[in-house]
């Protein structure tokens, strides 16, 4: 079993993308299953028919090694067993794995090229990380050709890296539908997708940047600590 505390659980055709950070090791964990792009179907990720939720501390039965698809080095296998919800932790908490790095995942584009990625050493193909946002504002949403709305969110940090990027946490969308808009600095998961090109791309395979998880920073957080 390991131990992670759940800072994505995001769409994935249909499914769910869940990751999370190993607090023993300090880095990140993606779970990812035998289906060809590693999504998680919902038999797996219900936990006593609740879904995983930003914050709670899980328990998973993982392998110690599982697929990259060429990428990303975060990946473990999902072995057979029951997943725990074993407890959760405060949104301040979180600081401590906010990192400034110079850009948000590799560069101050919306999208990584595989290319790219296998042009570093594996310990540094990051496919995730967690954002402190001084401002998270959410576009209007774009109704999608086959239903539904796509949802954009904006990042500022502190450092003035800027990133406009699809929303893809399903609770977080549920709220924007229901007319909330974030107010306050938020801890952001950023998540790169499997490769995708949009029609007429030309160039290498991108995988897109996506706002995986938005945890929103409580008040009593001053500022020179977000």
């Amino acid at each position: 079993m390991a131990q992670i505390i759940c800072l994505a659980n995001s769409w994935k055709n249909r499914d769910r993308c869940i990751a999370g950070i190993n607090e023993l090791q300090g880095k990140w964990v993606r779970p990812v299953s035998d289906l060809p792009d590693g999504r998680i179907p919902k038999a797996m990720w219900l936990i006593n028919r609740l879904e995983p939720a930003l914050l709670d501390v899980l328990e998973i039965p993982l392998a110690k090694t599982g697929p990259d698809f060429g990428f990303a080095c975060e990946n473990l296998s999902v072995l057979p067993g029951e997943w725990r919800q074993v407890g959760k932790v405060a949104p301040a908490y979180l600081l401590k794995y906010c990192n400034s790095q110079e850009y948000i995942l590799h560069n101050d584009l919306r999208y990584v090229t595989v290319e790219y990625m296998q042009s570093l050493p594996m310990c540094e193909r990051l496919t995730l990380q967690l954002v402190k946002a001084v401002r998270f504002t959410v576009n209007e949403p774009l109704k999608r050709k086959k239903g539904g709305n796509q949802w954009k969110g904006s990042i500022v940090t502190q450092h003035g890296q800027r990133l406009t990027a699809t929303i893809t946490d399903p609770v977080f969308i549920l709220k924007l539908e229901l007319g909330y808009r974030p107010q306050k600095a938020c801890l952001v998961t950023v998540s790169l997708s499997m490769p995708w090109r949009p029609e007429n791309w030309k160039g290498d395979d991108p995988c897109w940047k996506l706002i995986a998880g938005v945890v929103e920073l409580p008040e009593d957080v001053v500022d020179d600590e977000i």
